[in-house]
């Protein structure tokens, strides 16, 4: 089963409807079956790489609301992110461009190293308060979870995997991927949104039924025409 993830990394619902994902894989036994990747999704393509407003100030004046209320928002989010086991921290929050974390993590995806790299980059930015689009923080994480320092370095200071981040991101706009989280399943399937654990199980099993299905053959015998044949018994 193939299952594509479109997010971001300061998109706090991708990080919750990431849990929610690896909760619904556990419970259909698929967390070793299922080949889980992440597509590069820019929430703002034009945010600035460091800047001095704070994660409630950034909300403020991108939906037109006060700050108070945006930190209501922000709370009601922090809930929901507690309730799978994650500690959202807004108010030490690190707003900034993410271009090349999504350049970093194509990086990984080459080595083996994607999963653990995305997981990082999140728990990063909601959890450490740190500088996910700098790029000595990046290498820390990059060194953190097995990939070569300087290699990645190499990487971040070249153009390298520029295209395959365009790429994915022409690749959203063309099936029609307005938001994040975005769960693409078996090329045929769409989840959209952090939806809750059941429905991402319902999903699940309703693709795994299918695979089943199209596994089986159909006989094109005649009836009673068993045929020729051999198995472990011998031939007859």
């Amino acid at each position: 089963m193939k299952i594509e993830v479109y997010s971001d990394f300061v998109c706090p619902f991708c990080y919750i409807g990431k849990r929610h994902l690896e909760d619904a894989l556990e419970r259909t036994s698929l967390k070793n079956i299922a080949d889980v990747s992440y597509k590069s999704f820019e929430l703002d393509p034009n945010s600035p790489r460091d800047t001095n407003l704070s994660i409630h100030e950034i909300i403020a004046n991108k939906y037109g609301v006060s700050i108070e209320q945006a930190k209501q928002n922000n709370e009601g989010i922090r809930k929901r992110a507690k309730e799978v086991g994650l500690d959202f921290r807004f108010e030490n929050m690190l707003p900034t461009n993410t271009f090349e974390a999504h350049r970093l993590a194509k990086y990984a995806s080459v080595v083996g190293k994607e999963e653990e790299l995305t997981e990082k980059l999140l728990k990063a930015y909601f959890t450490d308060s740190k500088h996910i689009g700098d790029h000595s923080t990046l290498l820390d994480i990059a060194e953190d979870v097995g990939l070569d320092r300087e290699q990645a370095k190499s990487v971040l200071e070249s153009e390298q995997y520029k295209d395959d981040v365009r790429s994915d991101e022409s690749e959203a706009r063309s099936i029609g991927v307005q938001g994040v989280p975005f769960f693409v399943i078996n090329d045929k399937y769409a989840i959209s949104g952090a939806q809750p654990t059941e429905v991402f199980v319902g999903a699940l099993e309703k693709v795994l039924e299918e695979e089943k299905q199209s596994s089986k053959l159909t006989s094109l015998n005649t009836e009673n025409a068993k045929g020729t044949y051999c198995d472990d018994n011998g031939c007859e």
